[in-house]
């Protein structure tokens, strides 16, 4: 298997203007690594991408949610309506509301909800903020064990240890690193093959299972891990049986019901190369529909119509 990445080509107007390089990682059905471009083994930053551990760590500790409500705690979610309303059913199981989320304010990332906000008079708020999901799950988390809540972001927490153990066990791996993630929260680095490996276990569990009812909440309901526009949802519609959660810094981890993992990483981390690159590795896996077509070569506009297009360079 070649370690060079791969290398996704910007092209406008007949030349190529940018180009990315991408790490890659899959393994098939048996767990046996088939893909590996770039450094797999090193320490990457999953970022969003490690949601669905952090749950996982959360059902383990007691938090009880099923459905659209545990697809909302895995969520990077764009801010529409009805995950605004998600999160504030989850803080309301136990007795809070928004002014205990502790993640930035922000503006939906859905743009037309967002500018129904600013036209209403309003502003950047925590329960619009893409990860308010997951924070709103971690309080429920630590009402229901009697943990204090004014400081759950700290690492030492005992929600923080927890979500620490479980990615250390599904990876395989000790955690090589801990940041700070965009919304607040402990970041746990893995190298992408730990990722892959994490990923895989959700969709081989038992039925039932803490990890299955992830898996099975995230595929029911991808328009709330995501939003009705996004293209993880487009991909987890397209493939029945997919797992798919996004991260920022360009970053994608999947799995789909028989085993094959993958994941992805834009090394300079330039989002509009994740998703042909994820696309061209689902592919590669013989996992495919004629929905991915768009999605594999997404348009670059200029004046408003399309002059170019972003595209993967040879095979995976």
């Amino acid at each position: 298997m070649s370690v060079a990445p791969l290398i996704v080509e910007v092209v406008r107007s007949g030349f190529v203007e940018s180009v990315h390089r991408a790490w890659v990682f899959a393994l098939d059905a048996d767990a046996a690594p088939v893909v590996a471009r770039g450094d797999v083994a090193a320490a990457a930053s999953p970022r969003s991408s490690m949601k669905p551990l952090q749950a996982l760590g959360m059902v383990r500790s007691g938090l009880d949610l099923d459905g659209e409500l545990l697809a909302l705690a895995c969520a990077s979610h764009s801010g529409e309506d009805f995950h605004v309303e998600g999160v504030s059913k989850i803080l309301a199981t136990v007795g809070l509301d928004e002014t205990a989320l502790q993640c930035p304010e922000d503006l939906p990332l859905d743009q037309p909800t967002a500018h129904r906000v600013l036209r209403a008079g309003g502003g950047p708020a925590r329960v619009t903020m893409n990860c308010s999901g997951k924070h709103a799950a971690m309080l429920a988390t630590c009402v229901t064990n009697g943990w204090p809540t004014d400081n759950y972001l700290h690492p030492a927490h005992p929600l923080q240890r927890a979500i620490r153990a479980t990615a250390e066990e599904l990876t395989g791996e000790r955690v090589a690193a801990t940041g700070v993630d965009g919304c607040g929260a402990p970041l746990f680095f893995a190298s992408m093959a730990g990722i892959a490996r994490a990923f895989r276990a959700f969709t081989l569990a038992e039925p039932g299972t803490p990890e299955r009812r992830i898996a099975d909440a995230m595929r029911a309901h991808p328009e709330w891990t995501s939003g009705t526009t996004r293209p993880e949802t487009a991909l987890m519609r397209a493939i029945p049986g997919l797992m798919l959660k996004s991260g920022a810094e360009a970053f994608d981890a999947f799995a789909f019901e028989d085993g094959r993992a993958g994941t992805v990483k834009i090394e300079d981390g330039g989002s509009r190369a994740r998703v042909p690159v994820t696309v061209a590795l689902l592919r590669a896996l013989g996992l495919d529909a004629p929905e991915l077509d768009v999605l594999a070569t997404p348009p670059q506009f200029g004046g408003g119509r399309p002059v170019g297009e972003v595209r993967v360079r040879g095979e995976v």
